[in-house]
């Protein structure tokens, strides 16, 4: 008999956040493949005898590779075993969630994706910065880090979250400059969303590469762009809340 995989969203990282059909796939699981951002309490919902199988993906450090994670996948299934595949984040948002569900098509398992809260929505919120606003923008953009053509962005107007660019900061904050950006644009850094170590900066564009060393964010981090991020006196707020 021919097992089932679920491709589970485990949100930005608190675990209150997890959705409840998230804790219903785990507590059916069999076998559990876990990314590094998922927090411990989620997996305190698997069943005590859920095999938990670290196949942890971060840039710049040894990883388990993707054709790896798929072909195991598979093969638990074709065992008959439940499967979850469990993401930080959303599965479908910069999670290699389509290259998996490829995947699990062709080797005909059955499968479903338990949709999580994305990082980059629960930076925004963080900063109290929506996505959308009918004010001011009707739509977002979600870029990564590597994507290159920032004048083609910044023509759009729309705000700018942007996963895994952290380590690219001041180089993305000139090419849009010189897109023609406005250097007076508000621009943010959250690290860590959600979590109790959760460090938040909002200050201008042409700033924000030399905040974002100055306060030592590193990754998992988000980038934000664009006139729905608050004004200082926000940031200043929300820095009391993150600090007390």
């Amino acid at each position: 008999m021919t097992g089932r995989v679920y491709l589970v969203g485990a949100g930005p990282g608190d675990p209150d956040l997890l959705t409840l059909k998230a804790v219903k796939a785990l507590k059916r699981a069999d076998v559990i493949l876990c990314d590094d951002l998922v927090d411990d309490e989620v997996l305190a919902h698997a069943r005590p005898n859920a095999r938990v199988v670290r196949v942890g993906k971060r840039g710049g450090r040894p990883s388990t590779s993707q054709q790896f994670i798929e072909r195991l996948m598979v093969a638990e299934a074709r065992h008959g075993r439940i499967v979850v595949r469990l993401k930080g984040g959303d599965p479908m948002i910069f999670g290699r969630g389509g290259e998996e569900c490829d995947a699990l098509r062709a080797a005909g398992i059955a499968f479903e994706v338990v949709n999580g809260i994305t990082s980059g929505l629960a930076a925004a919120t963080a900063i109290g910065a929506p996505l959308t606003h009918r004010d001011v923008c009707h739509g977002a953009i979600l870029v990564t880090g590597t994507a290159h053509d920032w004048e083609a962005l910044a023509r759009t107007g729309m705000p700018l979250v942007i996963y895994m660019g952290v380590a690219r900061c001041a180089e993305i904050a000139q090419a849009l400059l010189a897109a023609g950006v406005s250097p007076a644009t508000p621009a943010a850094a959250v690290a860590n969303a959600t979590r109790p170590q959760e460090t938040c900066i909002v200050t201008r564009l042409d700033q924000l590469a030399a905040e974002v060393e100055g306060a030592g964010i590193a990754s998992p981090a988000i980038l934000l762009v664009g006139r729905t991020v608050p004004g200082l006196e926000v940031a200043k707020e929300v820095e009391q809340h993150v600090g007390g």
